[in-house]
């Protein structure tokens, strides 16, 4: 599986490095098994449409076994996962990840959770682990950093799909997080 997208590579870094799923004691998992034969069924068989039918699954089982560390494991429950869990901060970090380019602040998202700016700035803290508008800023160059390396497109559109108004002020905030220019991420790509 490949995990491209900012936020997924987010959850890797927090996953263990195994998740082991016990469906036979879980009787609300004993669907994984039935899963397991039917992806073999069709890898056995090699008819059209048949891979892709074996990827789905397999997106699935991935899905669904890192739910079930989520439920189950009191790690899952701290850091950026705990946060997303908890209605507001949750509610926060889903605004911030649908558009990095809104000029957010901390009254802002504090007002869009219905919370005091005080409170929601303690409460993003203490469960993320970092101010909230650290992590707005660190959330912007992993989308600006993921969009330089798959996309074919100017830096004023990078910069501004993350919303900075000058490149230049980008560039610098991009260097900085990156340890390179957002060009040589871009010639790097073409390499």
């Amino acid at each position: 599986m490949r995990f491209d997208h900012p936020s997924a590579q987010q959850l890797v870094s927090a996953l263990p490095r195994l998740i082991a799923v016990e469906a036979e004691r879980l009787p609300h998992l004993d669907w994984i098994q039935g899963t397991l034969r039917f992806m073999a069924a069709e890898a056995r068989a090699m008819q059209p449409g048949g891979e892709t039918v074996v990827t789905r699954l397999a997106d699935v089982l991935v899905i669904q076994a890192i739910r079930s560390w989520i439920a189950q494991d009191p790690a899952a429950r701290t850091g950026w996962l705990g946060a997303l869990q908890d209605r507001r901060i949750g509610r926060a970090i889903a605004l911030v990840h649908r558009d990095p380019a809104r000029a957010w602040t901390l009254a802002l998202l504090a007002s869009e959770v219905a919370m005091s700016r005080s409170a929601f700035a303690a409460r993003f803290t203490s469960l993320v682990g970092m101010p909230a508008m650290q992590y707005v800023a660190r959330w912007r160059m992993h989308v600006a950093l993921t969009r330089l390396r798959e996309r074919d497109e100017g830096l004023v559109a990078v910069a501004g799909g993350v919303g900075y108004q000058s490149e230049a002020a980008f560039s610098r905030a991009f260097k900085r997080f990156v340890g390179m220019s957002p060009g040589a991420v871009q010639r790097g790509r073409h390499a």
